[in-house]
């Protein structure tokens, strides 16, 4: 099993982590299971950016821990697709997680992204006219 990892891109943080302990099952809000290997059905990707958008928007700088059994397959995904929504190709984002967690995504997971269609739900401008993940 791995170890926990936080990634950093621009305004929003992710810890990927394996399994919690039932201590730390109470700070997680949600719980969007999906088949091991695969990707996620749609509605799991759209409460997952629903949620993105309302935590980071109501909670700035805020990190959101994402996990499955092992945190190589399911959790990366999430990740990724946030990532992906954020304006990120999805080779850069595939490479961006890969570079901390080797051996995460498998080809059923890698074609999903290969096909998925950003709905750039995560992406804005400040005030500044910087592009930001929140709003």
């Amino acid at each position: 099993i791995a170890s926990p990892l936080l990634f950093t891109y621009e305004c929003i943080k992710f810890l990927i982590t394996h399994n919690p302990t039932n201590s730390q099952l109470v700070k997680f809000i949600e719980d969007w299971p999906f088949d091991n290997g695969s990707s996620p059905p749609e509605h799991v990707v759209d409460d997952w950016l629903n949620l993105l958008k309302c935590k980071f928007r109501d909670e700035p700088g805020c990190s959101i821990a994402v996990h499955g059994v092992a945190g190589l397959g399911r959790a990366p995904v999430l990740v990724a697709l946030a990532l992906i929504e954020c304006g990120m190709e999805y080779e850069d984002a595939v490479h961006f997680i890969r570079q901390k967690r080797r051996g995460a995504f498998n080809s059923k997971q890698l074609m999903y992204f290969e096909n998925y269609k950003p709905k750039m739900c995560l992406r804005f401008k400040d005030a500044n006219g910087q592009n930001c993940c929140i709003q």
